[in-house]
C-alpha cells in the first residue's frame, strides 16, 4: 500500500509552496493521485459554463516578473497557440449552448503562480435547456489545451507517438452537482503514488515554431515544485 502519510505530506508541502486553484489528493485502493492544477476545464452554476484554457508559460524569476509578463503577452507563438485552443473550446461549448450563446470573455491575460507565469483565456457559454453535466463532458472532454487542434486528428496522432496511456494525467478532477453544476480541472501536473513507486507528470504543447530548449525549460519549471515536494517529504 501507499506508505502511511506520505501522500498527505507531499500534498501539504506542495500546497504550501505552489498552491494551485484546482489542487486535489485522491486515494483509490493502493494508489494516490496528487494534482496541483491551475487550469479550469469546466465550471458551471447550472446556467452558464466557463472554461479557462492555458497556453503559454514563462519561468518565474524574482525581480523579473514584469518583464516576463510583458514578454508572454507579446509572444506571437504563445498567443497563436492560445487562440487556436480558444477556437477549439468555442466549438466544443457551442454543442451545448443556445444559439449565439458562446462568448470569449477574455482573449488573453497572465496569471502568476509562485514558479511560473501562464497565458490564459476565458470562454463562456449560456447552456441550452435540458443540458446536463454528461452532455458537457461529451461535448468538451478531453480538454483541448492538452490535445491540440483539430482535436480528433491530434488525438489519433498522439496515440501513435506516446508509448502508454496517460492515466490520471491530463484527465479531469472535480465535483459534479445537480443538473449541469460542476467544477472540473484539467489534471495537469500530477503525481501518482503506488507502493514505493511514484510517477510525476508535467509537459507542454508543441507547435511548428516551438523552440526545443525553451519547451524543455518550461517542462522543468512546471515539474520543479512537485520534485521539491517529493524530496522534502
Amino acid at each position: 500500500p501507499v506508505l502511511p502519510g506520505r501522500d498527505t505530506a507531499i500534498y501539504a508541502r506542495l500546497r504550501a509552496a505552489a498552491p494551485g486553484s484546482h489542487g486535489a489528493l485522491l486515494r483509490s485502493g493502493q494508489r494516490s493521485v496528487i494534482s496541483h492544477s491551475p487550469e479550469c476545464f469546466l465550471r458551471c452554476d447550472g446556467r452558464r459554463v466557463v472554461s479557462d484554457p492555458i497556453k503559454g508559460t514563462r519561468r518565474r524569476e524574482p525581480g523579473c516578473e514584469a518583464e516576463a509578463r510583458a514578454a508572454l503577452l507579446a509572444a506571437a507563438k504563445d498567443n497563436a497557440e492560445l487562440a487556436m485552443i480558444v477556437d477549439l473550446v468555442r466549438n466544443d461549448l457551442a454543442r451545448v449552448a443556445v444559439q449565439g450563446g458562446v462568448r470569449v470573455d477574455s482573449r488573453a491575460s497572465v496569471i502568476d503562480l509562485p514558479y511560473v507565469h501562464h497565458l490564459v483565456a476565458r470562454v463562456g457559454a449560456d447552456l441550452a435547456p435540458g443540458v446536463a453535466v454528461a452532455d458537457m463532458l461529451a461535448a468538451a472532454y478531453p480538454a483541448g489545451s492538452i490535445t491540440g487542434a483539430p482535436k480528433i486528428a491530434a488525438m489519433r496522432l498522439l496515440s501513435t507517438l506516446e508509448r502508454s496511456p496517460r492515466g490520471a494525467y491530463c484527465g479531469t478532477i472535480g465535483w459534479l452537482g445537480a443538473g449541469a453544476a460542476c467544477s472540473l480541472s484539467v489534471a495537469i501536473r500530477t503525481m501518482v503514488l503506488q507502493g514505493e513507486e511514484l510517477r510525476l507528470d508535467a509537459g507542454g504543447g508543441i507547435v511548428a515554431d516551438s523552440d526545443g530548449g525553451a519547451e524543455w525549460d518550461e517542462a522543468l519549471a512546471k515539474a520543479a515544485p512537485m520534485r521539491a515536494a517529493v524530496g522534502a517529504a
